[in-house]
């Protein structure tokens, strides 16, 4: 599981800042709840101190996730396209025959945000747009057995 993870330098910005806010002030905010949650006293029936638990749970998994991203990150860089290919990083304008145009980032796996209009190169939108050129049709295989098709209209 040693593989690289591809990411854009704004993502690991963005996971480096959430890194720094979870080991700093949400730690900290946890340690004085569990810490008031204890001085209450009967742990057994303490809901503060069940919560709190969870919470520094959960926070202490995010924290080993986020470092195990960072550790494992390849920044991919934009550079020039001289072969005008959809890579990482790449904002694409795609259409389905009869639909809207759809605008897409295509980014790495762990930034990847729908309402945001962020896909991962990995989903099968974005697999399938990889390496593709303004014109080109990309066939989506869905999980579900459908194919959609795109065609690619543009690519900044």
């Amino acid at each position: 599981m040693n593989e690289p993870i591809y990411i854009t330098l704004e993502g690991k910005s963005k996971l480096e800042q959430e890194l720094i806010e979870l080991k700093g002030p949400r730690r900290d905010e946890i340690s004085r709840r569990l810490k008031s949650a204890i001085e209450m006293g009967d742990l057994s029936e303490n809901a503060d101190y069940k919560s709190a638990k969870e919470d520094q749970s959960f926070l202490e998994g995010r924290i080993q996730e986020i470092e195990a991203i960072l550790y494992r990150a390849e920044i991919t860089v934009k550079a020039p396209n001289n072969k005008g290919t959809i890579q990482i990083g790449n904002k694409v304008t795609i259409q389905e025959e009869g639909q809207k145009e759809e605008t897409w980032t295509i980014v790495g796996a762990s930034e990847a945000d729908l309402k945001q209009h962020k896909i991962s190169y990995l989903s099968p939108i974005g697999s399938a747009m990889i390496n593709k050129k303004v014109g080109n049709i990309a066939e989506v295989n869905l999980p579900n057995g459908m194919k959609i098709i795109y065609k690619v209209l543009k690519i900044e």
